[in-house]
């Protein structure tokens, strides 16, 4: 790569609506013919959930909110969650021993991030890439190695790229459990010294580095949800931004939720 890549990250579905109208969604996905994800058919139905008198008293429904859940539910019965055993069929899956890097033989277990090899059908990952220090998505992994100094390397292929764009990374400092955009009400679990996820925005790209939360100004929610402002540091360069907690994200293991 000869520039930095945009990534592509799914965000949280609104969890705001009701029994009722998730019911009326989850009928339409089995017998509606039309285009459930279309920008006119949701904004119709937004329109008519925020109208609905058992929305009373409730935040209005955004029709990209209404996009986002059809997306995730047809997603989900159409994709499989990444893992180590999504390898071509020209290559085998990952065994508990494999020969190092330099050609001779090892014995470790790959542990990946610390302990016995996990069940990881149900997990989803995202990567450090050393081109230019950004995380991205894992969509699989396609082999593994054991460098000479008994590190494990995996290759990796990222959401929305192809084989040129393969990269191999060490499991231990570059693999890590892909992390969750917070939502509107859990700004109150971000702290300061905190590290996160941010999304950094520049005219021609978005990409998620690692930062830390340096300062925070607490402000009054509105219709719009979470209005405070984080200061954090990248980590990569050491630059500071103020940012919305809709750049942020949750990275697993790193603060309790």
């Amino acid at each position: 790569m000869d520039r930095l890549r945009p990534r592509q990250r799914e965000r949280l579905v609104f969890s705001g609506f009701t029994k009722a109208e998730i019911e009326k969604m989850e009928k339409l996905l089995v017998e509606s013919t039309e285009p459930l994800q279309s920008k006119e058919f949701c904004q119709k139905f937004a329109r008519s959930f925020s109208a609905s008198s058992a929305r009373a008293g409730k935040p209005i429904v955004k029709w990209t909110e209404v996009q986002s859940w059809f997306a995730a539910r047809q997603k989900e019965s159409t994709s499989k969650a990444p893992s180590f055993t999504d390898t071509p069929k020209d290559q085998s899956p990952i065994p508990e021993t494999c020969p190092l890097h330099n050609g001779h033989q090892g014995s470790q277990n790959l542990k990946g991030m610390g302990g016995k090899i996990p069940d990881l059908s149900e997990l989803k990952f995202e990567a450090k890439s050393s081109k230019d220090g950004a995380w991205y998505d894992v969509d699989m992994f396609l082999t593994h190695r054991f460098l000479s100094s008994g590190e494990a390397e995996v290759r990796v292929r990222f959401v929305g790229f192809g084989a040129e764009d393969d990269e191999w990374v060490n499991v231990k400092r570059a693999v890590r459990e892909r992390s969750i955009p917070f939502e509107h009400s859990e700004c109150n679990k971000v702290t300061i010294g905190d590290l996160v996820l941010c999304l950094q925005e520049r005219r021609d790209q978005s990409i998620y580095y690692d930062a830390h939360v340096v300062k925070i100004e607490r402000k009054t929610h509105d219709i719009r949800g979470c209005r405070c402002l984080f200061l954090i540091r990248y980590n990569h360069d050491n630059s500071e931004e103020r940012v919305r907690l809709r750049r942020l994200c949750y990275i697993p293991g790193q603060q309790s939720r």
